[in-house]
């Protein structure tokens, strides 16, 4: 019996090394470039190297983000799969090893045919079975694999959670600063508006104007006035987005309406070359690792197809009474090689559709890498962009404060008419407005690069 199975190994030994289910499928095609396109970046340091904090000086931001990190249902949810696909990966890791069962019995057995005389037997019985099945095409080896790739994926898929988490929870924590800002830029105005008001009423009532301009310091402080209730509704908005990221309900969490986004950010960051995207970036190492599965997907496909070796052995103690039992002992042996003889060409074309799995896989693994290069050189260009953008926003600002300087002085002194002092007034509150959202824009854009590159917060 062991010369017998040793021969069989032997000889699926020989098979699995003249063929393969796997050896003619096509590898993916990456070709990365040597730099990114907009500014030809090599720099050894990546942004994803550098600890968030060196960026956002903000505690309040980092326990916004660890309460994210720590509470966020789709990452628990991410973290329960992850929990899932390791019990299993921890089933197939086992699957060369054989399964024993046992079993304890007892049964009474009374017959009374006609004609024959009454009889009964009793019967006792302890038995262990061994079932224990011979990879011999690799097919369990496969399984493991696939279950090994799949594993990887979601933890893989968790990383990627994790920055998208960051991400977002850092993208919604700067508009509602942004909107906080706004509105006090609103308010300001408010209080600016209600002297000018008191002002031109006065001067209307000593008869040094028309009615015309105490009512349009009216209309101007209606019109400022009316930005507060959309401002108000979009805040709360912005609260409870971050809310559903950080997954509870912080009751002191809110206390932020002074801070202001700071408008001196790096001028230049470090990205990186392009070919570290496949090592940094969580979502390109699962598509990879999903690829892995469905390479061995093919090979379990391609096992299936031939029969199976599988070894049987049963023993224990079988007798018609308990107290001989253990002098009587019981052994059974048994080999199957089975196999489908016509299935009229099922495996085959499970095979088959194994192979156009992979292929999906390889083209979607293609297009993530290409992909994810993109969004980086789109988001260094962004970033690049929105820098230039707060910086004539900023002149704008100054030149636009200058403007209303100049146009109450000249007003006072009767040089120019009360409807200049009102467009001053409104170009230097819309070039406030303009670059708030542009200094956002600026984070939110640093933002969007540290996700493209693959993140890199540390806890």
């Amino acid at each position: 019996m062991k010369r017998n199975i040793l021969l069989i190994s032997l000889f699926a030994s020989i098979l699995l090394a003249s063929c393969s289910g796997t050896r003619n499928l096509t590898k993916p095609e990456i070709d990365m470039p040597d730099t990114y396109s907009d500014n030809g970046s090599v720099d050894s340091l990546n942004i994803a190297d550098i600890d968030w904090w060196k960026f956002y000086s903000d505690s309040t931001l980092y326990y916004m983000i660890n309460e994210a990190l720590s509470h966020n249902r789709d990452l628990l949810i991410a973290a329960a799969r992850v929990e899932e696909l390791g019990q299993l990966y921890g089933v197939d890791k086992l699957c060369y090893l054989p399964t024993i069962t046992g079993a304890l019995s007892a049964d009474h057995e009374t017959n009374d045919y006609y004609n024959k005389k009454h009889s009964s037997d009793s019967e006792f019985g302890f038995k262990a079975r061994l079932n224990w099945e011979i990879d011999l095409w690799g097919g369990l080896s496969k399984a493991r694999q696939r279950s090994a790739a799949q594993f990887m994926a979601s933890v893989e898929d968790r990383r990627a959670m994790e920055i998208t988490i960051i991400s977002q929870t850092a993208t919604a924590y700067f508009n509602l600063v942004a909107l906080q800002n706004e509105l006090n830029i609103v308010k300001r105005a408010l209080v600016t508006r209600e002297e000018n008001l008191e002002k031109a009423y006065l001067r209307f009532q000593g008869g040094m104007t028309s009615e015309i301009v105490y009512q349009q310091a009216k209309v101007e402080l209606a019109t400022t006035a009316a930005l507060v209730p959309n401002l108000n509704r979009r805040i709360t908005l912005a609260k409870n987005a971050l809310t559903l990221l950080m997954g509870r309900f912080p009751d002191d969490l809110w206390a932020i309406s002074q801070y202001t986004l700071d408008e001196n950010l790096p001028e230049r960051l470090p990205i990186g070359v392009p070919s570290t995207l496949l090592e940094r970036r969580p979502d390109l190492r699962a598509s990879e690792q999903r690829l892995k599965a469905a390479l061995a997907g093919v090979g379990v496909s391609y096992s299936n197809q031939f029969p199976k070796l599988s070894i049987g052995i049963t023993g224990g103690w079988e007798n018609d009474g308990v107290s001989h039992l253990f002098e009587s002992p019981f052994s059974y042996i048994l080999g199957n090689i089975t196999g489908t003889i016509l299935d009229f060409g099922r495996n085959k074309r499970k095979y088959k559709a194994s192979i156009a799995a992979y292929e999906q896989a390889r083209y979607t693994y293609e297009k993530n890498v290409m992909q994810a290069f993109t969004e980086v050189d789109n988001a260094a260009n962004s970033y690049r962009q929105m820098q230039l953008t707060a910086d004539r926003r900023r002149e704008l600002r100054d030149a636009a404060l200058k403007y209303v300087d100049l146009a109450n002085r000249q007003y006072l002194a009767g040089s120019i008419s009360y409807i200049d002092v009102l467009d001053a007034s409104r170009r230097y509150f819309d070039a406030q407005i303009a670059l708030s959202n542009a200094v956002r824009d600026e984070y939110l854009a640093i933002v969007d690069l540290y996700r493209a590159l693959g993140g890199g917060w540390t806890r």
